[in-house]
């Protein structure tokens, strides 16, 4: 029986790929231990007890920035939160640890280390996080979501994404779900969505070019945000949300993507095959931008800037595509390409392989 240490969290970006290898691995074997490591703040504290594993504690303790205060005190709160991990792996026996990133991640890789433990590491972003670069300094195995990522020793693995998302037949689902969102199955959908709090720069610039998409011919399905206060126009094909909880029937009644360009997003939207024009999220590193990178050299998806990004650009740029059905075909057969489904089972299989090599 093996007893698997997931440590992650903070960000659904870092709990949903942890949450698809557990359920993988659980799956897979019922009488192995899946334990996940987080933090009391983070997303996990929620969704991991949620879908049935225990959680198991460790302090969060960033790393310091600037000097300051919070500085002085990284070095002590930091060996604190090793020693936590440590005794969580002696308590429970784990034979192998594997980190999404996150704070969880960083005292999860020097505590396993230490206890001489294999660990893996996956990395979702296209521009690693710190915790990650460190880890991969010694790790058994180093997968990466998308190619390019500057980490040492990396092999793309593609995302572990969920569930809905990897089973999904967009064709033998489109009936349904045009009938959900009450749209017509015969005709073609434009998909708009920013995320659950939703992108102001798509918001505004669809609200002021939504009749162009339906002069075109198509419908739109524009998921606004829960905090958006866009007004709902009524108008025939086009409907508006403020939230989806089944982004699965949205993505089976997509023909074109227009979306913010995170990590999960791209990663899904490639795999569906669905050609996509991304709309990068201009604050933070520039890791979406990134994000999109290897999907937009593909041809799989276009990127524009959201400083650009207006109703004149959705006239000008995104309505040609619509127009487009060659181009429309190439890209998704790019897509197809770019992205996988397979994410979690080869995530699975690099944990397996660094628990060989450690017997």
């Amino acid at each position: 029986m093996t007893t698997y240490l997931l440590a992650g969290g903070g960000t659904a970006g870092h709990v949903n790929p942890l949450l698809a290898v557990a359920d993988s691995l659980r799956e897979r074997d019922s009488e192995s231990t899946v334990l996940v490591l987080g933090t009391k703040e983070g997303l996990e504290a929620r969704l991991v007890p949620e879908r049935g594993y225990e959680l198991l504690i460790v302090d969060k303790v960033p790393f310091p920035r600037r000097p300051n205060k919070q500085a002085v005190a990284f070095p002590g709160r930091f060996r604190k939160a090793i020693a936590q991990v440590r005794a969580h792996i002696r308590q429970h026996r784990v034979d192998v640890v594997v980190g999404f990133g996150g704070y969880a991640s960083a005292p999860a890789y020097l505590a396993a280390r230490r206890e001489k433990v294999p660990f893996v590491v996956h990395e979702a972003n296209a521009k690693p996080g710190l915790a990650n670069v460190l880890g991969a300094r010694s790790a058994a195995g180093v997968g990466v979501a998308f190619e390019g990522t500057p980490l040492k020793r990396s092999e793309v693995v593609g995302m572990p994404l969920r569930r809905e998302i990897v089973d999904l037949d967009r064709a033998a689902t489109r009936s349904e779900a045009a009938a959900h969102f009450v749209l017509d199955a015969s005709r073609p959908v434009l998909l708009v969505f920013g995320g659950s709090l939703g992108a102001q720069r798509l918001n505004e610039a669809f609200a002021d070019s939504w009749g162009d998409v339906l002069e075109a011919g198509w419908q739109l399905l524009h998921v606004t945000g829960e905090r958006s206060a866009l007004a709902d126009p009524e108008a025939p094909g086009y409907v508006v949300r403020r939230y989806v909880d089944r982004m699965d029937l949205a993505f089976a009644l997509a023909d074109v993507i227009v979306s913010r360009a995170g990590s999960a997003t791209v990663s899904e939207v490639s795999a569906l095959g669905i050609p996509a024009v991304y709309v990068p999220y201009a604050v933070g590193n520039g890791e979406q931008s990134l994000n999109a990178a290897s999907a937009v050299a593909a041809g799989a998806a276009i990127l524009q800037h959201d400083g650009d990004f207006t109703g004149d650009t959705v006239r000008d740029t995104i309505v040609p595509l619509l127009g487009d059905t060659d181009r429309r075909t190439r890209m998704a057969a790019a897509a197809e390409h770019v992205g996988t489904r397979t994410g979690t089972e080869n995530v699975v299989a690099m944990i397996d392989r660094a628990l060989s090599a450690a017997n």
